[in-house]
């Protein structure tokens, strides 16, 4: 069965005279793309029919499910759901429904893979209070894609991808480590990589967002990603981080205006952010009361998300 039977393309919002230049020309390369049929840009690795999207939450899977969807040089595209790192679990099932929903309006084959956090802990000890992209982030791209992996060949798919890789926040090297590391444990089975940052995918991905409405998350996921969060956020007197409910602790709860989201992920913002991130982990290591004042180094930084876009973007991960 065809996987763009229940595909449809809407023109994408109606970009402003103001709007940044890299939005327009890529406003006009999908447009002219649509024109001719939207005949995907994506490009698969040989010999691969059947993929395993690995997929970490809806906003990060619109565009990426799009392109794959309407290749066609795929007979099949399955969205696998494996998240143990996702807390609370609040949290997690929010991500997992709407990503659920989302498949189910697209015609899309969705697995809800377990839950289990007690093992993501053990895989994680000792590196509790490791930096954004560091080790602890390295070990769980492997235990998600390691699962998907398995689960690709049991169920004989060719391939396995991630739509962690289209996320600005992550660091697309680290992402695809991860997934050849995972592949390469099964004979046949191959991990896709391909650039899904690039300036179409992030509009066309915040475009989706925004008529889908998808929920806008507030940190990456874990209890160390919220814990660190929270902190840097008191540090900037910025309120904390909410979970669920139609208000969010900083900004927007939803998804509504595609380029005031892709400028919240735009590549000053993200680097910003990890450079001051990195900064308290080398200065303070896992020492709490070291990490307190080094985080009182941002207090007078940045107060209001008015002032600054890296705090304005500090809710859309």
């Amino acid at each position: 069965q065809s996987n763009n039977s229940l595909i449809t393309y809407s023109e994408g919002a109606k970009l402003p005279s103001t709007a940044p230049s890299w939005a327009i020309a890529a406003s006009e390369r999908l447009k002219k793309r649509r024109e001719e049929g939207y005949k995907s840009s994506c490009n698969p690795p040989p010999n691969v029919k059947k993929v395993l999207l690995h997929s970490c939450c809806a906003p990060c899977s619109g565009a990426m499910v799009e392109e794959m969807c309407s290749s066609d040089k795929l007979d099949q595209v399955v969205v696998f759901f494996y998240n143990p790192n996702i807390h609370p679990r609040q949290e997690y099932e929010i991500r997992k429904e709407e990503n659920k929903r989302f498949c189910e309006k697209l015609g899309i084959e969705f697995v809800d893979c377990d839950y289990d956090p007690e093992n993501w802990y053990s895989r994680m000890k000792g590196m509790e209070f490791d930096p954004e992209r560091g080790r602890r982030c390295t070990e769980c791209f492997d235990m998600r894609m390691e699962r998907c992996a398995l689960y690709a060949h049991e169920n004989g798919f060719d391939a396995i991808a991630t739509t962690n890789a289209t996320s600005r926040w992550k660091d697309a090297n680290q992402v695809d480590d991860s997934g050849y590391r995972a592949a390469a444990r099964y004979e046949g089975l191959q991990y896709w990589c391909q650039n899904w940052q690039s300036d179409e995918m992030t509009l066309r991905k915040y475009e989706i967002s925004a008529n889908e409405r998808f929920y806008k998350q507030e940190y990456c996921g874990c209890s160390y990603s919220l814990r660190d969060s929270n902190d840097w956020r008191k540090a900037n007197m910025i309120p904390k981080i909410k979970i669920g409910g139609d208000t969010a602790g900083l900004g927007d709860r939803y998804f509504s205006d595609p380029l005031v989201d892709a400028a919240e992920e735009s590549q000053d913002v993200v680097d910003e952010f990890f450079s001051q991130a990195n900064e308290i982990a080398e200065t303070a290591g896992n020492d709490v009361m070291k990490r307190k004042e080094a985080l009182k180094v941002y207090k007078d930084r940045r107060k209001t998300e008015k002032t600054d876009g890296v705090v304005s973007g500090l809710n859309n991960w």
